[in-house]
């Protein structure tokens, strides 16, 4: 074991396990599998050379398209996901490496669906939208992880956090663009598979160890998602909160919360030193952000 690891990440235990989240998840997949093409209104394209675009053509709220065009710049890093991903996973547990594969190809729809959805119903000016996307995926994306560890946790919080996004947006569009919401919970679907795979991994590791809470720790109380590097994040993600029903008191009753009662935090019984002071810490979190939470929640924030 390398000495910066606090537990064994090539545990024997786990190999058969995370083997059978993999083989349950492939299953569960493939009975929703899905083509991006059937969630497109393909009736309302019209040609952009004899009718160019104009702002008077959108037909979402400011809100809402703030929204979408967010989680697609969110979605175009796929390259740069699977490339941390694959890295990270490279000398860890087998599975881990198969499982990025099939994620990959999972995800690869995503982005296209957004995309294509916002230029069919002439919600994006197209060659704006190309030259946002294009910025975006030049910066590239290199998060602060130190290990497979510390990933597995990130990416479940990351993927439930982007399953949660789009069903919440998906309520706001119901009544406003119906195609818009169907697409945005089929896209949930996915996030929800790929999120269930790694919290049930971390869970795993739990089970094998409980200083596993030191890596929890490390990255819920530094979490942020992967689309800091976007122009105006931080003002979108205001936007989102104020008319796309997510902000930060969807994020911790929704993502946050849910997590520490899953991966029963209070009730582990971690044995090194590190670990026990980690605990601490992310309870003293968890207790900051609920008194936070609850006075956004007073406000009428969402």
């Amino acid at each position: 074991m390398a000495e910066h690891y606090l537990i064994d990440e090539f545990h024997p235990r786990l190999e058969p396990v995370l083997r059978e989240l993999y083989d349950n998840h492939k299953e569960r997949a493939a009975k929703i599998d899905w083509s991006y093409h059937d969630f497109i209104p393909w009736e309302k394209g019209r040609s952009f050379k004899t009718e160019p675009w104009d702002i008077s053509q959108r037909t979402l709220s400011d809100g809402l398209y703030t929204a979408v065009e967010t989680a697609l710049l969110t979605e175009v890093n796929l390259p740069w996901f699977t490339t941390h991903l694959a890295v990270t996973f490279k000398k860890s547990i087998s599975v881990l490496t198969e499982f990025v594969h099939t994620w990959t190809a999972e995800e690869d729809q995503h982005s296209s669906l957004l995309e294509t959805y916002l230029i069919i119903t002439r919600n994006a000016n197209p060659t704006e939208l190309k030259q946002i996307r294009k910025f975006v995926v030049e910066q590239g994306y290199e998060p602060d992880l130190e290990n497979a560890l510390e990933t597995m946790v990130y990416t479940a919080i990351q993927e439930l956090a982007t399953m949660v996004f789009y069903n919440n947006v998906a309520k706001i569009a119901t009544d406003h663009d119906p195609d818009l919401a169907a697409l945005l919970r089929r896209l949930s679907k996915d996030e929800s598979l790929h999120f269930a795979f790694y919290r049930d991994a971390c869970r795993e590791y739990l089970g094998v160890d409980h200083n596993f809470i030191y890596y929890i720790e490390k990255v819920m109380t530094n979490f942020r998602m992967p689309g800091v590097q976007m122009p105006n994040f931080d003002e979108r993600m205001s936007t989102a909160s104020k008319e796309a029903n997510y902000g930060p008191v969807a994020y911790f009753r929704q993502v946050y919360e849910y997590l520490i009662n899953y991966w029963g935090v209070k009730d582990l019984q971690p044995s090194r030193p590190e670990a026990q002071e980690a605990k601490i810490r992310l309870l003293t979190h968890y207790d900051k952000m609920k008194r936070i939470t609850e006075r956004l929640a007073a406000k009428g924030s969402s």
